[in-house]
């Protein structure tokens, strides 16, 4: 049996080629993509990854933590390894994220790619491109037009403006100015308030109801996350009133099982779209694409974070029985948001074809880490085996 004997923690500073402005966190642009990155590797040598979005050193402390939880155990028992990550978050910092690197692992030994360990097969994965900064209609059409000719036939745009009759006449006229050769999907940002920089719009129902009754209008694909997260009510009042236009959303409950199982029985929305890096890992993500099957309901995972966590929504979709019923989130918004920038780290890049994906074949997640690219950008802060541990504070300073 392999067990865990060693750990190493990274924060990493990736560049971006240009200011990136994302819609759902107002304020200053980004310069850099900050994300957190965890090696488990066991005593035979096989690493298992996994990576987490940063806001900025907030995680710095939790290598003691994940070396008493997780050293000389099993990585492949999954169950074990989710109730260590739930001791972890007594400390009250939920880490969900670390569960693909054990599945990362299994796949490995195993000699098979995560998502046929979940039951699932390879097939070409049909995508849609998913922008990431508010504009105004006219860059945002000539934006549509760029992705049409690259091959995507489904867009999701952003909205975000005080004003409910601009954001509906960005909708109105992106729609009209496709005529419809490509489908046009919008995501609102409602679900998570992300205010610390700038204040930002709050929609209440009668709002939402409006917009969604305007984009029926223009034919608008689906509407994501147009009201609180919390306000589960609402939400499945909206669902239920709105049948022209399917609504969606789910990313960011990091609750994870619990509430998401919560809002599938209440029918919050027709299309459930959780990101396991978020939502508690590979496991309880595959049981909410179960239960969205079960309620009939729809299920495509989010991916806005980085290579890796897309990787890990990638076999997500692939294992949960779900591939291509809806289109998989691939994150573009150029000329910040690039896929060279988004995959900083790994030696293939995500890259599509005419808007389609080519799943991996390769064990585990199905992502090689470029070591260079790592010493470039990445800042090892912990370091530990089951006989030493070094916790490199001076890193974190710089």
């Amino acid at each position: 049996m392999a067990v865990i004997d060693h750990i190493a923690l990274y924060y990493v500073e990736g560049p971006l080629p240009a200011p990136f402005a994302p819609a759902w966190v107002p304020g200053p642009p980004r310069q850099k993509i900050l994300f957190y990155l965890a090696c488990f590797t066991t005593d035979d040598g096989v690493e298992g990854w996994s990576a987490f979005s940063a806001a900025g050193r907030e995680r710095a402390g939790i290598g003691d933590s994940v070396a008493n939880l997780f050293l000389g155990l099993d990585p492949t028992d999954i169950p074990l390894m989710q109730e260590r990550i739930r001791i972890m978050g007594v400390q009250g910092v939920r880490n969900g994220w670390l569960e693909p690197a054990f599945w990362d692992i299994k796949g490995k030994l195993a000699g098979r790619p995560v998502h046929e360990l979940l039951g699932g097969r390879s097939e070409p994965i049909v995508l849609y491109a998913s922008s990431g900064e508010v504009k105004d209609p006219a860059a945002r059409i000539d934006e549509a037009w760029q992705r049409h000719e690259e091959g995507f036939r489904t867009f999701k745009i952003r909205v975000h403006d005080w004003d409910e009759a601009a954001d509906i006449r960005q909708v109105q006229e992106t729609a009209r100015a496709l005529e419809g050769k490509m489908k046009i999907a919008v995501d609102c940002n409602q679900a998570f308030r992300l205010t610390h920089l700038a204040p930002a719009p709050l929609w209440d129902l009668a709002r939402a109801r409006r917009f969604a009754d305007a984009c029926a209008d223009v034919g608008v694909a689906w509407i994501e996350e147009p009201l609180f997260m919390e306000w589960f009510d609402d939400m499945a009042a909206l669902t239920a009133y709105s049948t022209r236009v399917p609504i969606s959303g789910g990313e960011l409950h990091t609750a994870g099982l619990p509430e998401l199982r919560h809002m599938v029985e209440k029918r919050c929305y027709h299309v459930f779209q959780p990101d396991a890096m978020w939502t508690g890992g590979i496991a309880e993500t595959i049981e909410v694409a179960r239960l969205c099957r079960a309620a009939g309901l729809g299920f495509t995972p989010h991916t806005w974070s980085n290579g890796i966590g897309f990787a890990v929504n990638l076999q997500v979709l692939l294992g949960s029985g779900f591939a291509n019923e809806h289109p998989f989130e691939y994150p573009l918004s150029p000329p910040g948001w690039t896929v060279e920038a988004r995959d900083v780290l790994l030696t293939e890049p995500w890259r599509h074809r005419h808007g389609v994906l080519t799943p991996p074949t390769a064990p585990g997640l199905g992502f090689d880490i470029d070591r260079d690219a790592l010493a470039r950008h990445g800042r090892c802060f912990f370091r530990a085996n089951r006989s030493t541990r070094v916790w490199m504070p001076e890193v974190l300073k710089t």
